[in-house]
């Protein structure tokens, strides 16, 4: 198998001590060069082995010696060339490009501890810990897919179909696509594989095949080499028209770039498909190599892609590695592996494999090492990836390709370049993610639905429930297509708004002698049984956990509703008004307010003046009536007007709101029960009628833990009104417990002879229910928005569910009644203004009363304190409230004849003091 090594020769490295550097160091190539990427990387490796010998500022002393093995598109091949360049004692190994080659090479560089570096092996399972000499210089494909899931989010798929290559590189690929679209609520619906050389017969029968499907997005990841075949049978199949999506991966700008000029006829097959390419940043060191590229290509007829850059940049990361393990003292030196030896005959020649005996330091250092490159910053992360992975998003059309945005991981989506954002602080938002506009294929700017009814002949499975109750709902017809009813007519209107044709067969669920039950119609959709259930189905939390709902078309909610009996009229219905605390605090003021007047009156007003009885029975005439504002008694002092205008405004109100709310109460028809509602029904213990089939019968056992025992299920319009009728004693029930839309038909259908009391205790609507991520339910719903805002929608619901209108809620009684809580902010303004009357009056009192009696406040010296102290307050007291009762006129004369007074007896004084002798 392998040329005896006395015809190869042999050109290997010399082990040279620590303290001496070598001259010369073998590093290898191995990839296959006769291929797009091959074609690209071999002229750039070239010029980088020729760049770095000539640099001396890196390795000055020893010189690269590049040893170039061609794996020729083959497993088998690419080993055995591995095999023979390991024989060359190289350091460093460049490529493979091949994935599954580079799986193999890398048991053989573990085990010889040489650093195997790849530009173009994309395959994410290489980054094991299995492999820890392989080391990408390129992106890996993990961070590719993820981008691709950003685009199906972005766009708004579900579903895609994955088309690649069945081997380490595609299934590696797509296997990491279907957990990135799963973390998005989306998936790969099919995978369709096939061999890396397949014949263009089997590429058509695969695409015949998912042209059959419902998606219509595809994602295809193959080799650049052959994977222009893929379009051109998609082309020849009118795959490449409108409501198609072709998503590919970075082997077709790789493909297009090593051809341009791309002739017209393979950009004629690519018309809208998008397209990732490895971002590099536009940086010097890269212009300056696209400028020698031109030179590169004319020695060699090489071709340009991204995969040159990242291989220039390999051979730079190698030499500088190198340059520094040397500089550390590392010695370049191999040993025999002693595991390894030929066989007695065998020409295999195993004991040339040697082991390089600092692999391990030199590998450390290429992990350690970060420079800029021509495609970019070459640094490792913690799992061996480079640093700040990113892609162009491109939209191929016309004669080339236009970037529409760019995709990182740093800030996913974006119209600005990676370079720019990692200077901001990182948004994820889903607002925060943007892309120009796309023309797609069939050169249409509307972005495409993404999916469409498969063409295979296979109409839509729709399950309909069959009931034998509330049939205005959905039941069973004659007609063509054997249902009926208000949700049927929903259903056909938002369809009828698609702009696509649905093609459907109803299919009724349930025996038609009683009504089916409704969470196991949902588990038949989830089980593949049907594909949508169309009905009067709730969506509860349980249901939405395993099937799609679309957007509610009718609200709903659980109720309760009872027999009710009319309140006959009282002899004291005149008290119901008010409450007691009401009525209390209203006696209490009107009392209040009438002392307070007559406090501020009593001195100045005639009036409020005589016995004490007469003043007391005019306080209690005054005060009551206010009421009427029938009271006779005017009011002089400006404090008296004051409180008294204020109340007047306060009984308004009283007044005014008595007479509405008794009104109310003799006039409006008085309904009672002695169920109030839910709470009712969870503390007692009687019978609870529900509504066969419905949902209601789990959530009262598990929800409100009412014992089944209790529930009784009803199955027509008849056995409701005789359960409420015959009640918990005569073998009915105390209530029942359904949704509101039956409940409203019910009670138009016995002429509103029972009630709902409470209020709903749940809030839900009714929708449509479909299998997992199915994209009709997305498309439904905004439809039944359409007929939400049209009007469609009530004009349906007033076409089946007319009925005369009841009272809904009977009347409380007890809800009519006047509390304290409406009116005490009257109170509150009211009593503030007493208080602030009562204390001006006291004020002025007091300081007259100072004036008219000024010995009180100088007092005489006291020959018993303590018995003099009590005297004087009791007597004082006394004359206060003497001098309160009197009137106010008569003071003021006695306080304006004291002062003539002093004035007379101040003149005498002076008189005399003139008079007497000097």
């Amino acid at each position: 198998m392998w040329v005896p090594l006395n015809v190869l020769g042999r050109t290997g490295n010399t082990s040279v001590s620590s303290s001496a550097k070598p001259n010369v160091v073998n590093i290898g190539a191995l990839f296959t060069l006769n291929s797009v990427i091959g074609r690209s990387a071999r002229p750039a490796i070239i010029a980088a082995v020729e760049d770095v010998n000539s640099d001396s500022g890196v390795l000055p002393e020893t010189r690269l010696n590049l040893i170039l093995h061609d794996t020729n598109c083959s497993g088998f091949l690419g080993t055995v060339e591995a095999l023979q360049l390991m024989e060359d004692d190289v350091v460093v190994a460049i490529g493979p490009q091949s994935s599954g080659i580079a799986h193999v090479v890398s048991h053989v560089v573990n085990e010889l501890h040489v650093p195997l570096l790849s530009f173009a092996a994309t395959d994410p399972s290489l980054a094991a810990l299995q492999y820890p000499y392989f080391l990408r210089t390129t992106q890996s494909d993990y961070f590719q897919m993820y981008a691709i899931a950003d685009l199906v989010e972005y766009y708004g798929w579900r579903e895609v179909i994955a088309i690649f290559v069945d081997d380490d590189y595609g299934r590696s690929g797509i296997s990491i696509l279907g957990d990135a679209l799963s973390k998005k609520r989306a998936k790969i619906s099919y995978k369709a594989p096939f061999t890396p050389k397949a014949p263009n017969t089997t590429i058509n029968d695969l695409l015949v095949k998912v042209n059959l499907m419902e998606s219509r997005v595809y994602v295809v990841h193959v080799n650049p080499d052959t994977g222009l075949n893929i379009f051109s049978e998609a082309k020849s199949l009118g795959m490449m028209t409108r409501s198609y999506v072709w998503i590919a991966t970075d082997w077709l700008p790789s493909n297009l770039d090593s051809s341009e000029p791309v002739d017209t006829d393979t950009m004629n097959l690519l018309q809208g498909v998008i397209a990732l390419r490895h971002h590099t940043p536009d940086t010097d060191l890269k212009k300056k190599f696209m400028s020698r590229w031109s030179g590169l290509k004319n020695k060699s007829s090489a071709s340009f892609n991204s995969y040159a850059l990242y291989a220039y940049d390999s051979v730079w990361l190698a030499a500088r590695a190198l340059d520094a393990y040397l500089k550390e003292g590392g010695n370049i030196s191999f040993s025999n592996d002693p595991r390894l030896h030929d066989t007695n005959g065998s020409s295999l020649h195993l004991t040339s494999l040697r082991i390089f005996d600092g692999g391990q330091q030199f590998l450390q250092t290429i992990l350690g090492t970060n420079f800029t490159g021509v495609s970019g910053r070459i640094q490792f992360d913690k799992d061996k990836n480079l640093v700040d992975p990113a892609y162009d998003i491109l939209n191929i059309g016309g004669t080339g390709s236009r970037r529409i945005g760019y995709w990182s991981n740093y800030s996913q989506l974006s119209i600005i370049s990676p370079e720019i954002l990692h200077s901001k602080t990182a948004n994820t938002s889903t607002s925060n993610q943007h892309l120009y506009s796309v023309i797609w294929p069939g050169e249409t700017t509307a972005t495409p639905r993404g999916w469409v009814f498969p063409n295979n002949g296979k109409p839509l499975r729709i399950a309909v429930p069959n009931r034998v109750i509330y049939e205005e709902f959905v039941a069973k017809d004659s007609g063509p297509s054997g249902v009926k009813g208000y949700c049927i007519d929903v259903f056909e209107a938002a369809i009828n708004l698609l702009p696509y044709p649905v093609p459907r067969t109803y299919i009724l669920y349930g025996d038609g002698k009683r009504n089916p039950v409704y969470d196991d119609l949902v588990n038949s959709v989830a089980a593949n049984k049907f594909d949508a259930a169309v009905g009067d189905i709730t969506i509860v939390t349980n249901r939405t956990k395993i099937v799609d709902f679309t957007q509610p078309y009718m609200e709903s909610g659980l109720v309760v509703v009872a027999p009710v009996k009319e309140l006959k009229s009282s002899p004291w219905a005149f008290l119901k008004p008010f409450t007691v605390e009401m009525w209390c605090v209203t006696g209490g003021f009107f009392l209040l307010v009438g002392a307070v007047v007559w406090i501020l009156e009593h001195r100045i007003n005639h009036e409020f003046r005589g016995p004490p009885s007469q003043q007391l029975i005019t306080i209690f005439w005054f005060s009551f009536s206010t009421m009427f504002f029938s009271h006779r008694e005017n009011t002089v002092s400006t404090l008296g007007r004051l409180v008294l205008i204020i109340w007047l405004f306060v009984v308004l109100i009283i007044n005014s709101s008595y007479t509405a709310s008794l009104t109310s109460i003799l006039t409006v028809q008085q309904l009672t029960s002695r169920i109030e509602g839910i709470d009712t029904l969870i503390s007692s213990t009687e019978p609870i009628g529900i509504q066969d089939g419905s949902f209601a019968w789990n959530y009262l056992i598990d929800e409100l833990n009412i014992a089944a025992s209790r529930l009784v299920k009803l199955k027509s319009h008849a056995e409701y009104a005789i359960a409420l009728q015959r009640g918990p004693n005569g073998g009915g029930v105390a209530a029942i417990v359904d949704e509101l839309p039956y409940i409203e038909l019910f009670l138009s259908s016995t002429n509103c002879k029972f009630r709902t009391v409470g209020s709903e205790f749940t809030k839900s609507g009714w929708g449509f229910a479909f299998q997992r991520d199915s994209p009709l339910a997305v498309d439904l719903s905004t439809a039944i928005l359409q007929l939400s805002e049209n009007g469609d929608l009530q004009k349906i619901h007033n076409k089946w569910l007319t009925r005369s209108e009841c009272s809904m809620q009977i009347s409380q009684v007890d809800s009519n009644q006047l509390s304290l809580m409406s009116f005490w902010g009257l109170f509150l303004i009211c009593g503030i203004a007493c208080f602030i009357a009562l204390t001006i009056f006291f004020c002025r009192v007091i300081c007259q009363y100072r004036r008219f009696s000024p010995e009180a406040v100088e007092g005489d010296v006291e020959i018993d304190p303590p018995r003099s102290r009590r005297t004087m307050r009791t007597s004082s007291f006394k004359d206060l409230m003497g001098f309160v009762d009197r009137r106010e006129a008569e003071i003021k004369e006695i306080l304006k004849q004291k002062s003539s007074d002093k004035k007379r007896q101040a003149s005498h004084s002076s008189d005399g003091q003139s008079n007497s002798p000097s």
